[in-house]
This record gives structure tokens, sequence and C-alpha cells, in this order.
């Protein structure tokens, strides 16, 4: 006869195995499917795919390099999920060099704060999740701050745009200098690019935009999939979501997001950035190998959710690419549910901690430069 302490152990497994196949069935997107991933259709905008270099992205790997390393040997083992620099970051044809200026490592001379605004169904898993702040702890040590909103876990790009821009108004009045840095995570890209264009009472208050795997051209896995499938997350426990407008998906397709870009030019108030997942094939977690494989037929360059070249904001400076799949860039499943994490998601294990630092104080650099240009 099993121990008591057995039998519940087994069962809080079992429950988490269940909840874990919810999440990947609801946001993986992986339905079998015969039908094209892009089905053919003359109701789009003309469409080219070029080099980086010649549609206005500007390559900054090299620099971002310098800086994410140094960050990596100065915090050692310290952070968690520690990897090194090479195993961190993937090389993509010819990165450029470095600039080879020291890295401050010090004190943030601006104070950026950071709003993050997460992608699909965060609401439905935040609490089950448990992610302990440590991306908050982390950076705050060096005068950053940084903050999730909470914007419709299942509702359209219009309607949370709507609620980062009331959020924003929110944090209080403007700073002579913006210290706010818009990071949106998968959905949460679209969410912000929607609000800056919509809500110009915004901008001042902004000082840059990051895309962090950002489904900003889409994902053709949406082609794919209901709003009703996704609103199972509606029933995992806690769950704090409602069914919002219903859109999430529909925001998510390819064509709606295309169309959006063609017709809305983003403003020039502000920098933006584009920080791509783009993994190694052994770096898929198995639970998202189907997703994987599925938008490989498209191309195998992606995360599980979203291709490479549609996670690039238009204009923007390309800071890199990560080697980590969609989840591990900002879903830390393994830390709090270790069954899980080994047995599925078990190339969740990232040193985000880092990453973030790494992205604000290039940022913050970059800023700098911006403004000694300027004068």
């Amino acid at each position: 006869m099993l121990h008591s302490d057995t039998v519940c152990y087994t069962s809080v497994v079992r429950n988490d195995l269940l909840l874990i196949m919810l999440v990947a069935a609801a946001l993986s997107m992986s339905a079998c499917s015969t039908t094209p991933l892009e089905p053919y259709t003359e109701d789009t905008p003309p469409l080219v795919m070029v080099p980086a270099s010649q549609a206005g992205i500007s390559d900054q790997r090299g620099r971002f390099r310098e800086i994410f390393c140094a960050v990596l040997e100065e915090r050692g083992e310290s952070i968690p999920d520690y990897r090194s620099c090479e195993d961190a970051l993937t090389r993509v044809g010819v990165e450029p060099p470095g600039t080879g200026e020291p890295v401050a490592l010090g004190q943030s001379s601006r104070q950026l704060v950071v709003v993050m605004v997460p992608g699909v169904g965060w609401d439905c898993f935040e609490e089950w999740l448990d992610m302990k702040n440590t991306e908050r702890a982390h950076v705050r040590q060096f005068g950053f701050d940084f903050h999730i909103v909470h914007v419709d876990a299942l509702s359209s790009t219009t309607t949370n745009a709507r609620q980062l821009r009331d959020t924003i108004i929110a944090m209080g009045p403007e700073t002579a200098e913006p210290r706010i840095v818009l990071i949106g995570y998968s959905k949460g890209a679209p969410d912000i690019l929607e609000a800056v264009v919509s809500y110009p009472e915004i901008r001042s208050r902004i000082a840059a935009v990051v895309s962090a795997a950002g489904s900003i051209g889409g994902s053709p896995l949406a082609n794919d999939k209901t709003q009703s499938q996704l609103e199972m997350l509606r029933h995992w426990p806690d769950a704090k979501c409602t069914e919002g407008d219903g859109g999430a998906i529909e925001s998510l397709r390819p064509a709606t997001r295309r169309a959006w870009l063609a017709n809305n030019p983003l403003p020039t108030d502000f920098p933006y950035y584009s920080v791509v997942t783009y993994p190694n094939p052994e770096r898929i977690s198995s639970i998202l190998n189907s997703s994987y494989e599925k938008l490989g037929k498209a191309d195998a360059r992606n995360d599980s959710q979203v291709l490479f070249y549609d996670q690039v904001i238009p204009g923007s400076a390309l800071v890199a690419y990560v080697n980590a799949d969609h989840w591990a860039l900002a879903v830390p499943i393994a830390r709090t549910h270790s069954t899980i994490g080994s047995m599925f998601v078990d190339q969740n294990d990232y040193p985000r901690e880092a990453l973030l630092e790494a992205i604000l104080r290039f940022v913050e650099e970059d800023l700098e430069e911006q403004t000694k240009r300027e004068k």
C-alpha cells in the first residue's frame, strides 16, 4: 500500500502533467492538419523578403554580444540557469564585430523602467507559474525597475493596446527624460506597437520599445487554430483570465499583422529593438517539438511558435539571436515545476535575468550615444 504522502505527490504530478498538456494544446497551436500553414490568398499587401541590411534594420549583434558576455561573466553562476555566452546566443550568418569598448556594469544612469507586456494566456497561468519576481529583484540591484502589465490574456491587440495606454498614463506624471522601456513578449509586442500608434499621448513617456520573440508578423500556426481552443486556458487552476473580446487568435494571424503593419507606420519618437529567438533544434523542449516541426514546414528557423524573421520590428536594431525556444525565453516553467521540466519542458533553462540586464544596459548605452549625437 502506498504511503499517503506518495499518493498525494503522485496526484500532484499527474495533475501538473495534465495541466502542461492543456497549455501546450492551447498555446503551441500544433493541431494535426493537412491544410497549408499559409493558405492561398490574393488579399495581402505586396511582400518581399530581403536581407536585414536592405530593410532598414541595423545589425547591432556584435555590441550586444559584448555586453551580454560581460554580464554573464560578471554574475557567473550566481544567476539562475547560467549558460556560457557562446551557448546563450546563436551565431547567424556573419555577425558584425563589437566595438571593443568597456561595458558599464554599475548603477543605471537613466534608471530605466521596464514595462513588460506578456503573451497570450498569461493571466490564465501566472499564479500557477509562480515566477518569484526574480527578474525584478535582479535588475533593481542596479537602479533599473521591472513591471508586468496585466493586459487581457485572450483579447485582441486593439483591446490590449488601450489597456497598456491606461497603465502608462496611470504610472504618474512625465519625467524630464523618458524612462519607460516597453518590452513585448510574443503577442505583447504587437500589443505595444498598436498602443504607440493609436495613442500619441504616451509617446513622450517612452524611451524605447523592444520585441522579445515578438509575433510582429504573426504566426502561421494561428491560421490553424480557433479562439475557442485558446479559451481552454480559462479552466486553468486559479486562472484570472476572462474571455475578453475573443480576438487573440485573429490578432496573431499573419494576414492580420501584415495588413496592420502596411497601414500603420510606426512613430519615430523613440528607437526600436528586436531580440529574436533562434534556437538550435536540440534546444526545443520535447513538448514543443510538434509545433516546431509543424512550423518547420514553412521554415525550420523557428522557436516552436514564431518564425525568426516574423519577430523583427520594421526599422529596428537587431540586437540578438537567442538560443532558446519560445517558452524558455520568458516562461520559467521548469524552475517551479521540476517534474514537468525534466519530463516535457526539458529545454526551459535560460539565464533570463542576465539577458534582461544585458538588454537594459544595451538600450541605455544606445540612448546615451543618440543623445550625444543630437547635441
